[in-house]
């Protein structure tokens, strides 16, 4: 192999493919602006946490007891507590939206917890299950807070005899590993980068090919010494730099405006995403070279890159709950192999097994798009 005139054509070619990427404007503007509008979007506007619940009190017991047991309520920055007269008021409350959960008290709750079990009526606005089990899980630790302080206060006035009524009791002291905030916006951003990535790479490298057949430039190269690797390599070159400052700045938002930690080696995690970049980027040159049309080819690669990487890489779904058949699915995904790597080099650190097993997944899936793709541009017409 002649090492010189391979690198002399692979400059030319890649100084061809840089001049055409600078001359088209949209999609330059696209591979840059794109991935500003989804970090803001994705990381502002999309959030499993559950802030702001509107809740109803019904408090047909309004004695200090009652009052005091609410106060957990009232003094949570997720609750927006507001009272109501009646049971019927707070239903309609309900059926409006205006409320997504209703307390009632009833009336004879004072002298029911005098007894030692006072229940209190709790209904929520089960239209959308998720939110719904967090609702009821907020307003339940917001109720327990009383009967906390109320253990503690006689802790501190009889020591002993508190002591001996927690005698054979278990008590459970939680923590929470690698996302000990609780922010959704921790477990969400990792899954944006692969987003970002994914419809860069597959998206506007799509095109580029196909562009080539349709004009007719890419019969011209037939007759020239160039080699389908330096076809490839060169139509690759200027959209990795693209691609690498948008990996950067999806870096710098994680960090600067989201906060999300990165417990794994920045080096490995950008090894990770110049990993998968080239994976995306060559779907979409494979893609574009199967299909020999623009419009076609923008399309497939949607349909087959983007849209399974959201749905089904383990982005917003947590893929072990899905059937059999969607799991194969997920999991024949580049974007999920890619997804728990960088939530794992985020989130946990440098665990081994996780981080080779990614690594390599993401090498095979090179190593084989290249293959693929470069039987596409095989010095051949028709």
């Amino acid at each position: 192999m002649d090492v010189s005139g391979f690198f002399r054509r692979l400059r030319a070619l890649v100084m061809k493919e840089t001049h055409q990427m600078l001359r088209d404007r949209s999609n330059l503007l696209v591979g840059l602006a794109l991935p500003v509008t989804m970090i803001l979007l994705f990381g502002y506007g999309m959030s499993f946490d559950v802030k702001d619940v509107r809740v109803a009190l019904v408090m047909e017991d309004a004695s200090p007891q009652a009052q005091a047991v609410m106060q957990g309520i009232g003094g949570s920055r997720y609750m927006q507590p507001q009272w109501v007269n009646s049971l019927h008021e707070a239903e309609a409350l309900m059926r409006r939206h205006e409320v997504e959960a209703i307390v009632q008290v009833p009336a004879d709750f004072s002298r029911q917890l005098q007894t030692g079990t006072a229940p209190v009526q709790l209904l929520v606005n089960g239209s959308e299950s998720t939110q719904a089990s967090t609702i009821e899980g907020y307003i339940s630790g917001a109720l327990a807070l009383h009967a906390q302080k109320q253990a503690d206060r006689a802790a501190l006035l009889d020591t002993g005899k508190a002591a001996a009524a927690t005698v054979g009791s278990a008590s459970v002291v939680s923590r929470t590993w690698f996302n000990e905030a609780g922010e959704s916006t921790w477990f969400l951003v990792p899954g944006l980068l692969v987003m970002v990535l994914t419809m860069i790479g597959a998206f506007l490298t799509s095109l580029l090919i196909a562009r080539e057949w349709e004009r007719g430039t890419l019969e011209s190269l037939f007759v020239t010494p160039v080699r389908p690797l330096e076809i490839v390599l060169a139509k690759l070159a200027p959209w990795l730099v693209v691609g690498a400052i948008d990996l950067a700045m999806c870096l710098l938002a994680a960090h600067f405006l989201f906060e999300v930690p990165m417990r794994g080696s920045l080096a490995l995690i950008v090894l990770a995403g110049m990993l998968y970049l080239t994976v995306s980027l060559l779907i979409g040159l494979f893609i574009s070279g199967r299909t020999r049309n623009q419009f076609q080819a923008s399309q497939m690669a949607l349909l087959t890159s983007f849209l399974p990487s959201m749905m089904l890489s383990g982005f917003v779904f947590d893929l072990r709950n899905a059937p059999a058949v969607v799991q194969a699915v997920g999991h024949a995904l580049p974007a999920t192999h890619f997804m728990g790597l960088m939530k794992s080099l985020f989130l946990m650190g440098n665990h081994g097994p996780t981080l080779w097993q990614g690594l390599l997944a993401l090498l095979g899936y090179a190593l084989l798009l290249l293959w693929g793709t470069l039987r596409t541009v095989q010095k051949r017409l028709g």
